[in-house]
């Protein structure tokens, strides 16, 4: 990324933070939880949903790269309780696994 993050993007930044799956699982019960790929940016994601880009959206929803949460990924996340990143986007909750360190 070559130009200065946007004021949106440090405020997503900002917001973002850890959570475990026992955090968020009443929100996947009022499925309200989107799933970003560890390929994908979770703030650029974040930004994308927020700003209604719907284009970029919709082409990482056909790709498998951002998804509603799906019982199946729910269990193996019930399952592993792997470290989790999270940040709310009205009505959503983006998240992603954390990078291992």
């Amino acid at each position: 990324m070559t130009q200065e993050p946007s004021t949106l993007y440090a405020k997503l930044l900002g917001e973002t933070a850890s959570i475990s799956w026992k955090e968020l699982e009443p929100f996947f019960a009022r499925g309200a939880l989107l799933w970003v790929d560890a390929e994908l940016d979770l703030i650029d994601a974040a930004q994308a949903v927020a700003q209604n880009e719907a284009e970029k959206v919709a082409a990482w929803l056909a790709e498998g790269k951002v998804e509603k949460l799906s019982a199946p990924r729910a269990s193996d996340l019930f399952e592993r309780d792997p470290q989790l990143w999270a940040v709310v986007v009205s009505p959503w909750i983006l998240f992603q696994e954390r990078a291992s360190s």
